[in-house]
């Protein structure tokens, strides 16, 4: 087993969420879902509202991520995104509160000019729960 390392990095505009030396990480981009190991070929893919799975030293963590783009080259990965948070940091109860709230104002003629963002908030707030819930991917 080779022993390099992917150095990983996850952005938001307002901070860096995670960086680390990892194993691999496994992510659901636009065209499908891909993970990448060390010494992968170069590869970008914009990324879909969903959960990144990291995988370092044998222990795995989960990210929610409001979408974004991923860039990998030379064992070094950076995402953009817009929002991501942490699985550990999610609190469920209120994750599955927003949700309900979400799917309630999504389903309500009375905010249909705002049904794109609502949906957005819906799809991010099940990452959430995905992440916190390590149910990463589909």
């Amino acid at each position: 087993m080779s022993n390099k390392r992917i150095h990983f990095k996850l952005i938001t505009h307002e901070k860096i969420v995670y960086e680390n030396d990892i194993d691999e990480f496994y992510a659901q981009g636009i065209d499908g879902d891909f993970g990448i190991l060390p010494d992968h070929t170069p590869f970008m893919s914009a990324l879909k509202i969903g959960v990144i799975k990291i995988i370092n030293n044998k222990n795995t963590d989960y990210f929610a991520i409001l979408g974004g783009v991923l860039q990998f080259s030379d064992n070094h990965a950076v995402v953009l995104s817009e929002d991501a948070e942490n699985g550990k940091d999610v609190n469920i109860a209120i994750a599955n509160a927003e949700k309900e709230k979400l799917e309630a104002r999504v389903g309500s003629d009375k905010y249909k000019k705002d049904i794109e963002r609502s949906e957005k908030a819906l799809a991010m707030t099940l990452a959430k729960i995905k992440a916190a819930t390590n149910n990463s991917l589909n």
